[in-house]
């Protein structure tokens, strides 16, 4: 079953105080299981955003904790910052991850809820997907009033807390309220501009913004708003769907931002919100020169960034992850106002264990000496298929240098797609380099199980025949991912720049070498195992695979002979 964990990101009402902001978020990993994952302060916005990840009921325990030390640190009474807020800990969403819907989040948001209403006796206000009724499913009506409207909102029975005092007591007037939510990944991203201006830094964010600005009677700006028959504002909306927005002058920087809070980015991409942004500032006179990730991104949303200024210029989309970040992160100016660094930004690779011993982060130096050693792993399957990623990068190589030869502009496309494909493969076999050896670890696991009674023997027995079956899939894979994998060398001998044939040889050679020698690993584990259905199933289709390879191999070597 997949592991349930959940992200929590507070913000928290101080960005100045670096002791304080680091004693409220160090409290979270004093939570068996809690991995703190981000401390994003911001001096001008005097709040910081703080993310930590865990299985529910830890995250619950953690947050808890985090609240009630900001609300022992900070006094609301004393707050100013830029950024809408009125609590200590202003807002606590708790985010799906894996494993768990969204559904099943909310009720662990209104379980902290009330929790932290009742224990610690701060107002709750729970929002989005926690929220209880309709109106309270948008955070900026939770909020509005902020802390200094929060005294005469508290007694409003229309606004009465969902947990905790609906009056505003000594204690509320220093810890403030707080709002809690369930919801889907939130992008918090702020855009540059050229200018001081707050005012026009807000018109584009109404510009952007879903919910746009307020309709006018003549003028624009000043002009009396436009109600409807029940008295509503009526409103002009603005270009893009799940933003939100408004503009700002950060003090620490000299300049205005647009803020936003991408709320689906399905549905309003990162790369989308900071195109549309560019337009209107240049329409308004204004330039964007950069902007700013709050908090942590998926890495899917930097890739998709990537590709999306790759294909603006028409280049080949087939190049590596940390390639396209980069392209991301220069088109996005996400460095303009400080240095961005993909390990400490991106969830997957904050998340990644670094003390997670694997093949593939080792140098080539490094990865020869382990191989050379006196352990049997790792042996002739990972070997075969770190060779079939060698083979299929070189392939990989030839696609994305046709794909930027001059004169061929107009085929970009076709080349960028099989680059693309290439880079797929090279991934899989990457992935089973390690996978060969662990899979050969299990076996020995296995062996090392006790055998002193019979059901040990029995249990012993059954570890070892799963496991050796498992060792005989992977490089089965390895075998099938890296004959497949072919079909790129071979469309790159016959289309590709010829200038590169070697390149698509030697890749072929090394693909086919990866087939054989995962092919050895595969006939040699299966012979140890006692399910001979299971035995004569695979030995037949590792067959079948082989025959391919020679062939194509075959294909490959007389395409390259008959044109050199």
């Amino acid at each position: 079953m997949q592991k349930q964990l959940i992200e929590c990101v507070p913000n928290i009402s101080e960005g100045k105080d670096v002791v304080k902001i680091n004693e409220i978020a160090n409290i979270v990993e004093t939570v068996d299981g809690i991995k703190l994952l981000d401390v994003d302060p911001g001096a001008a916005t005097n709040r910081t955003v703080i993310t930590f990840v865990g299985e529910p009921k830890q995250v619950i325990k953690a947050a808890f904790l985090l609240i009630k030390k900001a609300a022992e640190l900070i006094d609301m009474s004393k707050h100013k910052g830029e950024h809408p807020r009125f609590g200590a800990t202003d807002v606590c969403p708790l985010v799906p991850i894996s494993g768990i819907t969204l559904e099943e989040t909310a009720k662990y948001a209104k379980e902290l809820g009330e929790r932290v209403g009742n224990e610690l006796q701060i107002p709750v206000y729970l929002y989005e997907n926690a929220a209880q009724e309709e109106k309270r499913k948008n955070l900026a009506n939770c909020r509005s009033g902020e802390y200094e409207g929060l005294k005469k909102k508290l007694i409003d029975a229309a606004w009465k807390p969902d947990f905790g005092p609906a009056e505003f007591t000594a204690k509320v007037a220093k810890t403030g309220a707080i709002a809690i939510s369930a919801r889907d990944f939130l992008i918090a991203y702020n855009v540059n501009l050229n200018s001081t201006s707050t005012r026009r830094a807000n018109a584009i964010a109404f510009d952007i913004r879903e919910a746009g600005r307020a309709k006018r009677i003549g003028n624009p700006i000043t002009g009396k708003k436009v109600l409807d028959k029940n008295g509503n504002v009526v409103r002009v909306p603005g270009k893009l769907k799940a933003v939100k927005g408004i503009g700002w002058f950060i003090e620490e920087y000299g300049i205005a931002q647009i803020s936003y809070n991408l709320t689906n980015i399905s549905i309003t991409s990162m790369h989308k919100a900071f195109d549309e942004t560019c337009k209107s500032a240049q329409q308004r006179g204004l330039r964007v020169t950069g902007s700013e990730l709050i908090g942590l991104i998926p890495l899917q949303a930097m890739l998709d960034a990537g590709d999306f200024y790759l294909r603006k210029q028409k280049r080949s989309l087939g190049i590596a992850h940390k390639e396209k970040i980069k392209i991301a992160v220069k088109s996005l100016g996400l460095d303009d106002l400080k240095p961005f660094n993909p390990d400490e930004k991106i969830i997957e690779y904050v998340l990644k264990n670094k003390n997670k011993k694997q093949l593939i982060d080792l140098s080539l130096t490094d990865f020869a000496e382990e191989t050379a050693g006196e352990s049997m792993a790792p042996g002739g399957g990972s070997i075969s298929a770190y060779v079939g990623t060698l083979g299929v990068s070189l392939g990989t190589m030839v696609a994305n240098l046709s794909a930027h030869k001059r004169g061929w502009d107009d085929r970009w496309e076709e080349f960028s797609t099989w680059a693309e494909k290439g880079q797929a493969y090279k991934n899989k076999l990457l992935a089973l380099v390690d996978e060969d050896t662990n899979a050969f670890n299990r076996i020995i696991d296995g062996f090392r199980m006790p055998k002193s009674t019979d059901k040990e023997k029995e249990l012993r027995a059954i570890a070892i025949e799963k496991a050796t079956k498992y060792a005989t899939e992977v490089p089965f894979l390895v075998m099938e991912t890296a004959q497949k994998s072919m079909e790129v060398m071979l469309e790159m001998a016959k289309n590709g720049l010829q200038n590169s044939l070697s390149d698509a040889g030697v890749g072929a050679l090394c693909a086919k070498a990866a087939v054989y020698g995962a092919y050895f690993n595969v006939r040699i584990n299966a012979k140890d195992i006692k399910d001979k259905a299971f035995v004569t199933n695979i030995l037949e289709k590792a067959k079948n695979i082989f025959d391919k390879a020679v062939e194509t191999e075959n294909k490959i070597i007389t395409l390259i002979n008959n044109n050199l």
